[in-house]
């Protein structure tokens, strides 16, 4: 009976008929693989859904309405519970669900000293005859009632069990306060790769919607339908967004788009254009913006991740919009004339102008023969396994939210469930467990733990309808008991799960997994003798995509590795709806600061944070940075931090324009964070290190040139910095959409979506001139970025394998920033520059060039036709491209003293001074 239960039920067409679903009184969710194993489900009353249009007096709680129980708006409807959420259908035969909650971390007390907040909790009600309960997650709090008092109990345990009672389910946070556990730990599929620049990045995430099969999810701050993944543009017309999606949406696959609904008056994203060009692609594409200003009073933050997930196999976060201006390669060229790469308004500058209207995407916003385009460096990364299911999960939660803010009713947007495989590993079953290595970062000895976790547990040939013995499935010996897992014909397992809640006690496997991974997960970094070479070189010889990644000849994209990762987010009640304001993007800026030995390498759009003290700026970013730099300098030991940020905001307009009041006011809070007052890091520093603080910490910028066209002018703009990365000791790295300052960090305002990856395969390498384990991930990303800054050529990344040594610090990073910095300012003299300490010298210079050149830009970035120069009392004429021959990559010195003799913050006059200055922090 067992064996032919087993093959019965794993015909899925049998399993989903009305028949056998009545006999066993199941839903079509009970066995689909997807939304996981089978919990508890049954018919409950519920009152807050919309009337549901069915004559069925079946759906009534009591055969009359005698006792007032059916005739007050309480409607009959189809409970299930799944691991990770609750959904509530019509009919037990609906796939499409009423409501559904997700589960999420939730509050560590009920504020009376009862202990952690419930999930669910029975209600007790002054009519004997009703039997109620509610639950309670996020920002909801929903009322059911049952048959009976019993069944009552029963939903309340069980709702409990599943998300309450092991520690590292989803009601609970894990390290950082994030909602999503350290994954990797085991060999569970969690691989990463990373892309530098947008041609690297949009190619792949091109590759992965052709490849799609069932659904695709978007999300983002700005989004353009007829950006092009692939150039020249002329030749990959089918490559336009708005072309892959038609053609996938025909094929059915079902498409979700979550738009960033930008204030009109301070954005010109046009998110209202973007959503009627997606909408009139496919009915099976739905698209949805959030939030509604008006409603929810939220004017000033923005929701600013940037995710695309495909069919939860494989997904794309980092710094990329899918929008004008971000495509761009190693080269960052500035001019494009006549257009082959950048098309109309995707040739894109916004320091020059933005455009009003973006409905004429192929007319050029900007004169091609005149200005230069604003080159574009950024980072981005896919996730492959568990992590890409963690951030599919944050786009449900988003999603639902969203649909019941703005489009509660409208059917043609449904709600959204989590799929099984996002339920972390612990639920899957307990039938085996397995030892992990895990480092710890106070001994750096290797310590044995023992976790459980489904992708190693054994599939056994049991009934699914068989009671779970009493004792759960784990036997005294630790083997597999016979009924402990049963496979599905999907290779999809079922375990039985207890219906009541039960303590985790200290012998529960995994209790630890909540907060002890502070440390890091990397194996340690202590010196070993026994290395003579570094292997390293592999990062030049290495077959690109041999380990089934994406693939590329430029080195702007990495290896598919292996990795421990991390999602983590900022977000709170206005963005997603949680009760908890999540800042464990902050939280671990902070903690991997903290735990760096050798250095940290930081890339980000921003740089506005603040030291211990600060009441003005919040995230505490650069305290972590000021107290690991302290601490090195009192343990007399090499320690670097080296920061790249864009030389200049990249919004519209001049430094001594009246409209550029927000322009000076972010240049203000980078200062202050920077360099000006008692609240900068340098002025800190330099009172206690005096003239080695440069040793320890330095700021950099990255500027570009070119001839606009054949034989026309020569031209320089800033590459702006977009990229929001962190690279500590060539092992870990944070990738994600934040960018240092309180709107991204404090979780309360901008939402973001960041992975923290932790290497897992080590190549030989070098730290400080001694031996080294550097992750394959970190290190072969850091040299990329480095040997693109730097200018290196084939061959040459083997000098800056050691980031430390003053043979790279020194000798390459230090010298070809001073040089290159020079040459620009002799050749362009061009802003910001240490040379212009105030407005009135702004205007002077600009004036001077003006004239002497008859057209500059913005930022005074055209040369003369040659240069002038004084030898002997005589006038010596030069080509200016004889003086950038000598210029290597694209690295800058940021210029500290831009600007000094101002304060920067607006004016009475200016309308930037009635807004909330939180707007520019």
């Amino acid at each position: 009976m067992q064996g032919y239960l087993n093959h019965f039920l794993g015909n899925m067409d049998i399993v989903n008929s009305r028949e056998v679903c009545r006999f066993l009184e199941v839903s079509k969710l009970s066995f689909s693989p997807e939304y996981g194993p089978k919990l508890k489900e049954d018919y409950v009353m519920v009152k807050h859904l919309p009337k549901i249009l069915k004559n069925d007096d079946s759906r009534k709680c009591c055969a009359c309405d005698w006792f007032g129980c059916c005739n007050d708006n309480w409607q009959k409807v189809w409970a299930v519970l799944k691991p990770g959420f609750l959904a509530l259908l019509a009919d037990p035969f609906d796939t499409q669900p009423l409501d559904i909650i997700v589960f999420d971390v939730l509050p560590a007390s009920d504020g009376n000293g009862d202990g952690r907040v419930s999930l669910a909790k029975e209600i007790k009600e002054h009519n004997p005859l009703r039997n109620s309960f509610k639950v309670t997650c996020g920002n909801r709090n929903i009322r059911l009632r049952a048959k009976s008092s019993g069944k009552v109990k029963d939903w309340v345990a069980s709702i409990n069990d599943a998300g309450l009672r092991p520690p590292e389910g989803w009601c609970h946070p894990h390290r950082f306060g994030s909602f999503a556990p350290p994954r990797g730990l085991s060999e569970d599929g969690s691989q990463a790769q990373w892309f530098v620049d947008g041609l690297a990045s949009f190619e792949a995430i091109a590759s992965a919607i052709e490849d799609a099969k069932s659904e695709i999810f978007m999300c983002g701050w700005w989004l353009c339908p007829e950006l092009f993944l692939r150039r020249p543009f002329s030749a990959h017309a089918s490559s336009r967004l708005d072309a892959l999606l038609e053609a996938k949406a025909k094929q059915g696959v079902q498409i979700y788009i979550l738009l960033y609904k930008e204030v009109a008056l301070a954005l010109k994203i046009n998110s209202v254009y973007s959503k009627k060009r997606l909408l009139s692609i496919h009915e099976n594409v739905r698209v949805l913006r959030y939030p509604d200003h008006f409603s929810s009073g939220v004017y000033l933050w923005s929701h600013h991740e940037k995710i695309v997930i495909v069919d939860y196999q494989i997904c794309f976060i980092g710094g990329l919009d899918l929008c004008f201006g971000r495509y761009d390669t190693a080269e960052h060229k500035v001019g494009d004339c006549p257009p082959q790469i950048w098309p109309g308004k995707d040739y894109y500058n916004p320091r020059e102008s933005e455009p009003n209207s973006w409905e004429e995407t192929m007319k050029d916003e900007l004169d091609r023969r005149k200005y230069p385009r604003m080159p574009w460096h950024d980072v981005h990364c896919a996730l492959w396994g568990p992590p890409c299911r963690d951030i599919a999960r944050h786009f449900v939660q988003r999603w639902n939210y969203a649909k019941r803010n703005k489009a509660l009713y409208e059917e043609a947007i449904p709600l959204l469930m989590p799929q099984h495989h996002m339920v972390i590993p612990h639920y899957m079953g307990r039938s085996q467990e397995m030892e992990i290595e895990v480092t710890s970062s106070d001994n750096h000895n290797g310590m044995k733990r023992h976790d459980s976790f489904s992708s190693r547990s054994s599939y056994q040939d049991i009934p699914l309808l068989l009671p779970q013995e009493a004792d759960g499935l784990d036997t005294p010996s630790g083997e597999p008991k016979p009924n402990g897992l049963n496979s599905s014909p999907n290779g999809i397992p079922f375990p039985f799960r207890k219906s009541r809640i039960e303590s985790a006690g200290p012998g529960m496997p995994l209790r630890d997994f909540v907060d002890d991974f502070d440390g890091k997960l990397v194996s340690d970094g202590k010196t070993q003798t026994g290395m003579k070479h570094s292997d390293l070189e592999w990062w030049e010889t290495q077959e690109r995509g041999s380990q089934g990644g994406f693939l590329d000849d430029s080195g702007q994209v990495g290896p598919r590795t292996s990795c421990r990762c991390q999602v983590i987010r900022s977000v709170s009640q206005w963005s997603a709806g949680t009760s908890q304001t999540e800042e464990s993007i902050h939280i671990a800026y902070c903690s991997l600061i903290e735990k760096a030995e050798h250095f940290i390498y930081i890339e980000n759009q921003f740089f506005i944070s603040g030291l211990s003290g600060d009441e003005l700026i919040q995230n505490r970013v650069l305290e972590a940075l000021f107290r690991r730099i302290l601490r090195a300098y009192n343990d007399n030991k090499c320690f670097r931090v080296i920061i790249v940020i864009p030389l200049l905001p990249g919004f519209q307009g001049g430094l001594d324009d009246a409209g550029a009041a927000s322009v000076r006011a972010i240049l203000h809070w980078q200062y202050r964070t920077i360099c000006r007052g008692n609240n900068s890091i340098l002025y800190n520093l330099s009172n206690i290190l005096g003239t080695k603080t440069h040793d320890y910490i330095s700021f950099y910028g990255l500027r570009a040139y070119g001839n606009l066209f054949d034989g026309g002018p020569l031209a320089s703009s800033q590459i702006y910095v977009h990229s929001k990365i962190m690279i500590v000791d060539d092992c870990i790295t944070l990738i994600g959409s934040a960018n240092i300052n309180d709107r991204s960090l404090l979780g309360s305002r901008d939402s973001e979506i960041g992975v923290l990856i932790e290497d897992k395969e080590l190549v030989n390498s070098y730290m400080g001139g001694k031996p080294w384990r550097a992750g394959k991930f970190s290190s072969s990303l850091r040299m990329s970025l480095w040997s693109e800054h730097l200018g290196l050529r084939a061959g040459e990344i083997q000098s800056i394998i050691d980031p430390v040594v003053d043979s790279t610090y020194r000798d390459i990073w230090l010298s070809t920033s001073k040089t290159n910095t020079a040459i620009y300012q002799d050749v362009f003299s061009c802003t910001p520059n240490d040379f212009i300490h105030s407005r009135a010298a702004f205007r002077q210079s600009m004036a001077s060039w003006k004239e002497k050149l008859g057209h500059t830009t913005i930022d005074l970035g055209i040369a003369p036709e040659k240069l002038e120069s004084y030898q002997n009392g005589d006038v010596k004429r030069a080509d200016p491209m004889e003086r950038l021959e000598c210029v290597k990559g694209h690295l800058v010195s940021f210029p500290l003293d831009f600007m000094c003799q101002e304060d920067l913050r607006p004016v009475f006059n200016e309308s930037e001074y009635y807004a909330s200055p939180h707007v520019f922090h």
